[in-house]
């Protein structure tokens, strides 16, 4: 990961690809908040829920492929991390921005969307 991402984003992205959802959890603070499919799971007893059932309904790679500091927004010291899976779900093959939002070391907010959406 690059050195230009707070290590918890890193710590983050390692434990997704591994699959470690209890590494993953311990990424986000109680309150946080993550958007994914259009989907809202709010607060850590529904985060893990969120990434048990990513964990669970596919196989698929990630390859992080940039990340960009976009300072502090709305109270928030924000973060994109952009990736590519590819896997056995629906297409195959997919560019994802994960907006990460950090408060006191931890993620806050994490919105997973299509690279493409980012651009418009």
């Amino acid at each position: 990961m690059d050195s230009a991402v707070p290590m918890i984003i890193s710590h983050y992205m390692g434990a997704s690809v591994s699959g470690d959802v209890d590494a993953i959890v311990r990424c986000f603070n109680a309150d946080a908040v993550v958007v994914d499919e259009d989907q809202e799971w709010r607060g850590v007893p529904r985060i893990r829920e969120w990434r048990e059932r990513v964990a669970t309904a596919y196989e698929y790679t990630v390859e992080v492929r940039g990340a960009f500091a976009r300072g502090d927004v709305d109270g928030l010291e924000r973060y994109d991390v952009y990736t590519h899976l590819a896997g056995n779900f629906p297409g195959g093959t997919v560019d994802l921005s994960n907006r990460f939002g950090l408060r006191d070391g931890l993620i806050s907010h994490l919105e997973i969307v299509p690279t493409e959406a980012t651009e418009a």
